[in-house]
């Protein structure tokens, strides 16, 4: 397997851990072990005190996914495969692709929703949104982009890193294309539902489609990225009994801590989203007057869900702005190329409990830089 670099990958291992200041994470604020404990109700904390460190099943815990199953409406267990959520695109797009296949992706996006598929001689049509109308992807344009060969539609909504999320009657005719196509349609799901919009919420593609799989998992609007702990859901049980097989040759199984926690995290998903959300929509209402006193450096669409948004600089190149401002600042800001998309935007992520503070600082750096 011959696969190119994962640009945002190296550029977080580069600086995540090192910046003082993070300002593009992608994951809501982090839950702390013992907060998480505390949520245990009895079969959970029972759980906890008797496991035994050995291996776990393939599938995921059997209360695992059954919990993951009842936070849909018509999904059953067996319909539940957990794995790690960059494993299961892996494992899903090898099970799925061949040489000479061709695939649809939303772009930009996800290193790995395109490069996998790349890596293993496919081709790729990317489908971009348009900036000027807030990030809006054109459906009317998605018929164009399918070929003969098409064997899987790809998209991410809310969208990293823009944070679109298109109607429903949109994102239905995106599942409708795909059916009366028969293509395999993978829907990143990641940060679905932390909508910033009340009623932007859309449904589960698997619940939509036969051959739609959703990817999901407890890294961003949970908080719990630490877990490693994600899930394909789709009705073609073939298809994920054959990524299943697959899996005996990356990880075999899960953390079996991690198991347990992110039970107990999805018995108490209500409580914790909603504290995620109040934190995100906090912090959108001080981005809003970040961009609105800073005109002259900033162009701005106000993100409709997710914890990540995608502004335009008025800069040159915002790669070299990004290095100077870690090096002078402590703050790290991802740059559109590392998203190979251009020079002209950064990523910001607002689900931390410290973005007014960071902001202030940011501030005071592209004000002295603007002044």
């Amino acid at each position: 397997m011959n696969i190119e670099p994962f640009l945002l990958e190296r550029f977080f291992a580069r600086h995540e851990f090192s910046a003082k200041y993070l300002l593009s994470s992608s994951d809501c604020e982090a839950l702390k072990m013992s907060d998480l404990l505390a949520m245990a109700d009895g079969e959970a904390a029972q759980l906890w005190e008797e496991l035994r460190l050995g291996y776990t099943e393939s599938p995921g815990h059997p209360r695992l996914r059954q919990t993951i199953a009842g936070t849909y409406s018509t999904v059953v267990p067996e319909e539940v495969l957990v794995a790690v959520p960059e494993e299961c695109i892996f494992l899903l797009m090898h099970t799925l692709l061949k040489p000479g296949d061709h695939l649809v992706c939303t772009f930009p996006g996800y290193q790995s929703l395109y490069a996998v598929a790349r890596s293993i001689g496919c081709e790729l049509s990317t489908w971009e949104p348009d900036e000027g109308r807030g990030w809006r992807f054109d459906v009317e344009r998605l018929p164009d982009l399918i070929r003969s060969n098409t064997t899987l539609i790809v998209v991410n909504f809310p969208h990293n890193p823009t944070g679109f999320i298109p109607p429903r009657e949109e994102f239905e005719a995106i599942v409708g294309l795909a059916r009366e196509r028969g293509i395999h349609l993978l829907s990143d799901e990641m940060y679905r539902p932390l909508e910033i919009e009340q009623g932007a919420t859309l449904p589960a593609a698997c619940e939509l489609y036969e051959r739609a799989v959703s990817l999901s998992g407890t890294s961003k609007v949970y908080g719990l990225p630490g877990l490693r702990i994600g899930w394909l859901i789709g009705r073609d049980t073939e298809l994920l009994q054959r990524v299943r097989e697959l899996k005996d040759y990356t990880t075999i199984c899960s953390s079996a801590p991690s198991e347990i926690l992110a039970i107990i995290a999805l018995r108490n998903r209500d409580g914790i989203i909603r504290r995620q959300r109040e934190r995100v929509l906090r912090n959108v209402g001080h981005l809003e007057r970040f961009f609105g006193q800073r005109q002259e450096a900033f162009r701005w669409n106000r993100p409709v869900g997710g914890s990540i948004c995608f502004p335009r600089m008025l800069v040159d190149d915002t790669s070299a702005f990004c290095e100077e401002l870690v090096e002078a600042t402590g703050i790290m800001v991802v740059p559109s190329e590392q998203f190979q998309f251009g020079r002209h935007h950064i990523r910001i992520g607002f689900g931390r409990e410290n973005l007014p503070e960071v902001l202030e600082r940011f501030g005071d750096y592209v004000d002295r830089r603007f002044g």
